[in-house]
């Protein structure tokens, strides 16, 4: 018997799953401050100050400031801000405003990312067989609302339910944001559902510690992998593959 046949729910990551970034994001960075009249930054200082700002606030504020009540805006004005600053580069505020609001707008937008040819598809033949879909992902609101429908991936056709960390307050790994969305689907025990994702830390062994299926996508062709398949993870090279193994005897694990 097929992995399919007894799943009631297949849980599915966004970005280096579903979609990924067109070139590198201190591309939009230094777009951004050129369109408001300044000298391109550097742009391998401004993706490392990106990095760095990042990792800080989502240290000193997690889920995109949830339990501080820091609204979205004043969550990313003060890591764009502080990614400027670490790269080398201060503005004073009028030209901040100019080059935030741009930024701002973009990755609000489906400007920045790109979705895998397989990955619509994928969903629709999910919900096609009779499965829950849900969308598990460290991302703010704007993910829900207006940039997955914006890449023609919709709650309603493509996915039934989504896990957005911004929304939750709770981010992977942790597993409860794997426990959330069982529940979403309707309390389905973790053994018939199954998650797919593209980090061994933060998808994969979160979602077997609950009692999930879980599989690996190694789109880019990581290093990692080498090791993932060693742990003894499933890895696939893309949801092509992942639906030809969920479909086949070899997948009842």
């Amino acid at each position: 018997m097929s992995l399919l046949a007894k799943l009631r729910c297949v849980t599915i990551d966004v970005t280096g799953t579903l979609m990924a970034y067109k070139g590198e994001l201190g591309d939009y960075y230094c777009m951004a401050a050129k369109a408001a009249g300044k000298p391109c930054p550097d742009y391998k200082r401004m993706h490392e100050g990106f990095k760095l700002a990042y990792k800080e606030m989502a240290k000193n504020y997690p889920c995109f400031g949830h339990a501080a009540k820091m609204p979205n805006i004043v969550w990313w004005k003060t890591c764009v801000r502080d990614s400027f600053v670490r790269a080398g580069y201060e503005y004073d505020e009028e030209t901040f405003e100019k080059i935030f609001r741009r930024i701002y707008a973009s990755f609000g937008s489906s400007a920045p990312y790109t979705v895998f040819p397989d990955s619509q598809p994928f969903l629709r033949w999910l919900r096609g067989e009779g499965l829950k879909v849900g969308i598990v992902s460290n991302a703010e609101y704007r993910y829900q609302d207006v940039i997955l429908p914006a890449l023609g991936l919709n709650e309603g056709s493509e996915w039934d339910f989504g896990v957005f960390s911004g929304l939750e307050g709770v981010e992977k790994p942790n597993p409860k944001i794997y426990e959330i969305a069982l529940e979403r689907a309707g309390n389905i025990a973790p053994e018939e559902a199954l998650h797919i994702g593209d980090s061994m830390r933060k998808d994969y062994e979160p979602a077997k510690s609950i009692g999930m299926h879980a599989l690996l996508l190694d789109r880019f062709k990581t290093p990692d992998a080498v090791e993932w398949r060693k742990s003894g993870a499933v890895v696939l090279p893309d949801l092509l593959a992942a639906k030809e193994w969920l479909s086949s005897d070899k997948s009842n694990c």
